[in-house]
């Protein structure tokens, strides 16, 4: 499908404001056409021409897309290069993302969610993804009684609980407590060989899943850290590999936002053992 930008500068709680960019399908001769949202949640750069690549991939196959700015709190909507030295460096994402309280980052989700769901195109079905800082907000998201499906890319901090000011996020601490109970499905994705989320804090996140019964699907794959970058990735991209998680992402969203399913019925019903 085609698909347009705009962008809507929302009211935060801090008397600032938030800039959300929207890219939206486009079926000419249907100006009423309705659609399910997703959001997509940015590394530490913001959106960057990555991220927004990724978002209009999302927007081109049926979904109007939401990218916050994640640091609004301390620079305008612009991305932060993807350089490592100097003043616009990786250094200056990384230290804002301490910087920014955990309920700042949880406020920007709901604006977002909410944003999407107030769009004429947007038929209120609410879907989140995100890489790596972004991976996390979508594990947070996830939350949200709206979000109905969340694919996080290698979602850093949730093992070490750093994320945000003073280090100290409760994103495992929700899930032991019950708060992803009944609500949307979940998809993990992490490289193997990535050096931010390693082997033990993988299977923290699992674990600590598996033990609250959710259903998440967890996948570890042959791929290090920001493997989805087409650009300036440091030798990491692996088009192959993304665009066969992207189609298995995009399953998971037609399967769960883009069909109005109705409520939810759980039904418990013991498997048979068959061959």
């Amino acid at each position: 499908m085609l698909v347009n930008k705009t962008f809507h500068d929302v009211p935060t709680k801090n008397g600032g404001s938030i800039r959300i960019f929207v890219i939206s399908p486009v079926i000419p001769d249907y100006p009423q056409a309705k659609f399910p949202g997703v959001v997509v949640f940015s590394e530490i750069y913001q959106v960057t021409g990555p991220v927004e690549r990724f978002a209009g991939q999302i927007a081109s196959q049926g979904f109007v897309v939401a990218c916050p700015s994640v640091y609004h709190e301390f620079q305008g909507p612009e991305p932060i290069p993807y350089d490592t030295e100097g003043e616009h460096c990786t250094d200056r994402g990384n230290n804002y993302k301490v910087e920014k309280a955990v309920e700042a980052y949880d406020e920007d989700a709901s604006i977002s969610i909410d944003l999407l769901a107030s769009l004429e195109n947007c038929n209120g079905r609410i879907a989140a993804t995100g890489m790596c800082l972004g991976g996390h907000l979508a594990f947070r998201a996830a939350f949200h009684p709206r979000v109905l499906a969340t694919v996080c890319f290698f979602a850093t901090d949730i093992h070490s609980n750093t994320l945000g000011k003073g280090k100290k996020d409760d994103t495992l601490i929700k899930v032991r407590q019950g708060d992803l109970k009944d609500k949307g499905e979940l998809v993990m994705i992490f490289g193997k060989q990535d050096t931010h989320v390693p082997r033990d804090g993988r299977d923290l996140i699992r674990a600590t899943l598996e033990d609250a019964n959710i259903p998440v699907s967890f996948l570890e794959v042959q791929a290090q850290h920001a493997f989805v970058r087409d650009e300036q990735s440091k030798g990491r991209w692996d088009a192959a590999l993304t665009r066969s998680l992207f189609t298995f992402m995009m399953e998971v969203f037609e399967r769960t936002v883009g069909r109005d399913l109705g409520p939810r019925v759980a039904v418990s019903k013991e498997l048979e053992h068959v061959c």
